[in-house]
């Protein structure tokens, strides 16, 4: 068995994360890491920059809006991602699909405890409301909630949610239709209305904004393109890593690497899976730094991080396994990153680093602390420690050099 050590893996990650050498393009970053995370949507321009030689805003909001090269969909563990748009109907079919039925069926649950519908009247109530909030999405091309509530007033009605809980409050039917819609396909978010740290987006119907809806794909054929992509770029991987980034059961995911006739390999973990063209010797990269957004797709794309992040797990990342910005160097995780209100970057280095290794990062934070320029950045799933670096303002000095 082919033993793949942790020095190799992160040489493997620098290279195919185009981490140690840039993209031409915003399409080619996305489709090296098999989507961007867009849950907040700060961190899609955020990895952009890090992966896109000379990247403005502007490259992925053409990408996005205007060649729609890349689409905003729903995928992987219910997370929004910036995908190529060859690759949504392959994420669709292999992993949003199995959503629907569990979002679908609580939906009506709350539309009939809550009084909008009547009881036992909730799927017909949803069916109807769903078919004119489409027409009206179709009607306009694009459109916000709000615009779409004006054409089907039921979609203005109140749900509670979280009664009990400190994060407890209402909202619209409206928010909880269109993500339905957006979860079976039938729609996609667009230009948000604020900047492009706004994650207030507008809607289309897939149909108008790709110009057809999205192709039809085999489930076994989609799960084996999916896991295909992402050993690529992410192997050797271990079966709790295929199971975490897919969400899939470990039957599905047993049945695919055989599918994809992927071939064990021995990790410090214990067994590994990569694709059976992917066995020669990977060597080092050139030395490589790079500043991280949180939910970068790089420090979410394995679930066992040790051979990356050590045991800093707890500084970066939250209780609910969202990683906050990261500080890696050569294919690991360094230290913490964060931007104050001055707009200055700072970094927490987790151990003294070396000179040529902290020039590298000193200029890095320039560049990023640059291109920033008046954007000011708040992760929205922060880390203690990345508020705490947060209330700096310290020239970028670290407590630990």
């Amino acid at each position: 068995m082919r033993r793949i050590g942790v020095r190799e893996r992160r040489a493997r990650l620098g290279v195919r994360h185009r981490l140690a050498s840039g993209s031409a393009t915003v399409e080619e970053a996305a489709g090296a890491v098999v989507g961007l995370h867009s849950s907040d949507p700060a961190t899609v321009y955020l990895s952009s920059w890090a992966r896109v030689d000379g990247f403005q805003p502007a490259d992925l909001e053409d990408a996005l809006y205007g060649r729609r090269s890349l689409v905003r969909m729903l995928g992987m563990r219910r997370t929004l991602f910036v995908v190529p748009a060859d690759l949504a109907p392959v994420m669709h079919e292999a992993c949003t699909k199995a959503l629907i039925p569990g979002q679908r069926a609580r939906l009506v649950r709350m539309l009939e405890q809550q009084g909008v519908a009547s009881s036992g009247r909730g799927e017909p109530w949803l069916a109807t409301v769903a078919d004119e909030t489409l027409a009206a999405l179709a009607a306009r091309g694009v459109a916000t909630a709000r615009e779409l509530t004006a054409d089907v007033p039921q979609l203005g009605a109140k749900l509670t949610f979280g009664e009990g809980k400190t994060w407890a409050g209402t909202m619209g039917v409206s928010t909880r239709v269109l993500f339905l819609l957006a979860t079976e396909g039938l729609i996609v978010r667009t230009r948000p209305l604020g900047t492009w740290t706004s994650g207030q987006y507008r809607w289309a119907t897939t149909q108008h904004w790709l110009g057809a809806p999205l192709r039809e794909i085999g489930h076994a054929e989609a799960c084996s393109e999916l896991l295909g992509r992402w050993l690529r770029s992410f192997g050797p991987a271990t079966m709790t890593d295929i199971r975490w980034w897919t969400g899939w059961t470990a039957a599905l995911a047993k049945t695919t690497l055989g599918a994809i006739d992927a071939v064990e390999v021995q990790l410090t973990e214990g067994t590994g899976y990569v694709l059976t063209d992917d066995l020669d010797q990977v060597g080092d990269a050139d030395p490589w730094v790079a500043l991280l957004p949180g939910l970068d797709p790089t420090a979410m794309g394995w679930k066992d991080r040790g051979w990356y992040l050590g045991d800093r797990a707890t500084d970066l990342f939250d209780r609910n396994g969202n990683a906050g910005p990261s500080v890696w160097a050569n294919g690991r995780v360094v230290g913490a990153w964060a931007q104050t209100e001055e707009g200055e970057v700072v970094v927490e280095p987790f151990a003294r680093l070396d000179a040529a290794t902290r020039a590298r990062l000193d200029a890095e934070r320039g560049r990023l602390a640059a291109w920033l320029g008046g954007v000011r950045i708040r992760p929205r799933f922060g880390t203690p420690l990345g508020r705490e670096l947060a209330t700096r303002s310290s020239g970028g000095a670290s407590r630990r050099r």
